[in-house]
Formats: structure tokens, sequence, C-alpha cells
């Protein structure tokens, strides 16, 4: 790599910083960013890998990692304005290939899914943003410009300009390249809200059931009352005023 293409590298990688990076204010901080100190350590450590020299790549790679908590294999290949905000606890396989204006928030892991040897790790394609947490596992490809939600775990193909978020990741909508606007493709579950209309459903049954046995109860003792108002007077006068003869009888001390 000639060093006035490595300037224009690191220049651009500064770029990216400050176009994602609000609380990048000035080059003396930014300078500072563990990110910018993990890629270009990581561009040394390429540039020597590639010549196919031994040992020296991955000693490179091991005290970047030490110094940054930035894990990147130095066989990784990776454009330029590249930018891993916070960084600690990044991971990149070594088969993997990253576009140009690519984001990374922390805790990004771009591995492989098992043992196997060749391509085993994700191609991310330009102007990509990785969520924080997200996993995104195998020889899968994720288009131009899309986006990966945080902790979302990646196993297929992701189309440019979509976004895809949960584990495992869908795709919940598409972005047009050029006005910039989102249409929303799957509505995200919100279980919340289901939860608060199955309690509502539940009230209103249960309000409906208290009802239909309120009515049964009111025309219960409908029915009671006038089956006892019906009783001709000279009877309730019988009930009400003539003590029984067993009654009387016993009340005398009968039967003892």
């Amino acid at each position: 790599m000639r060093l006035s293409h490595a300037l224009c590298v690191l220049r651009d990688d500064i770029r990216a910083i400050f176009r994602n990076d609000p609380a990048a204010r000035n080059l003396a901080e930014v300078l500072l960013y563990p990110g910018l100190h993990a890629i270009i350590l990581h561009r040394l450590a390429h540039a020597l890998y590639r010549r196919k020299i031994p040992f020296i790549p991955r000693l490179i790679s091991q005290i970047s990692r030490f110094l940054t908590g930035i894990e990147i294999h130095p066989g990784a290949r990776i454009g330029r304005g590249f930018f891993i905000d916070h960084g600690m606890g990044v991971v990149i396989g070594e088969t993997t290939e990253i576009g140009d204006w690519v984001m990374l928030y922390q805790g990004v892991t771009l591995g492989g899914t098992g043992k196997q040897t060749g391509k085993r790790h994700p191609t991310v394609e330009d102007d990509v943003v990785i969520g924080v947490g997200a996993i995104v596992l195998g020889a899968i490809t994720i288009g131009r410009g899309a986006r990966i939600g945080g902790g979302a775990v990646v196993v297929k193909d992701v189309p440019p300009h979509s976004t895809a978020v949960g584990v495992p990741a869908r795709i919940v909508s598409r972005r047009d390249p050029v006005t910039g606007l989102s249409r929303r493709v799957e509505q995200l579950p919100d279980p919340e809200g289901e939860m608060l209309r199955g309690l509502h459903d539940k009230v209103l049954e249960l309000e409906m059931r208290i009802a239909d046995l309120e009515a049964e109860t009111h025309v219960h003792h409908e029915e009671h009352r006038l089956k006892y108002d019906a009783l001709p007077d000279q009877l309730w006068q019988t009930l009400l005023n003539e003590t029984p003869p067993v009654e009387e009888e016993y009340n005398q001390g009968a039967g003892i």
C-alpha cells in the first residue's frame, strides 16, 4: 500500500467519525477513539498478512485487541470510511469483507457458523449500519445501505436498503435509496399491547356473563313473587293467622 493511498484511507476513516458521531468535536478528540486505533493497527496487520509474513500480523492483532477491546483478524478486508463506535467487544472474522462507509456499534460479531474452511464469514457491502450487540454469522451478504437492529441475529442474506431486526432477524422495512422513505413490510410484535387487548376482551366477556346472570335472577324473583301474589286473600289469612295443629300440640307438651 502506497503511503499516499494509506493517508487517503486514514483521512476517510477520520471523516467517517465526524460524520457519524455528534460527540466528535475536534481532531484531537477523534485521535483518541479506540475504534480509530483498531482500524489503523488492522490496516498495518492486513498489509503484512497479504505479504504472507508469519506471526507478526497476528501479534499486531492481539496487541490491538488488548489496547482497544476490538478483535479484528488480520485477514479481514475492510474498505475506507470504516467507523466502530465505542467498539468494546467487536469481533470480525478472518474471511469477512467490509465495504466503504460501514458503521458498527459496540458488541457486534461478524463470525462464522462452524469449522469449515474457505469463505465462512459475512460480506458487508457499502453504507451498512449494524447496531449494538448484533450477530451476523456465516458466508452471507448484507446488502448495500442495509440496517441491522441492535441484538439481531442474522443468518441469512439481507437485501439492499432493508432493515432487519429480531432473533432470528427478519426484514421489517425497505428504504427507497433516492427519497430515503421507508416502507414497512411487517408489523413488529407488541406483547404488551396484545396482553392489554386480551384483558380488555376478557373484562367485556365477564361483564356480559354478569349481566346475563342478573337478568336470570331478576326473572326468577319476579316469577316467585307473582306466584305468591296470586294466592287468594283467605289463604293468606289462614297461613298468617292460624297455627298448625301439630305445632299447637307440640307447644302444649304433646308427645312428651
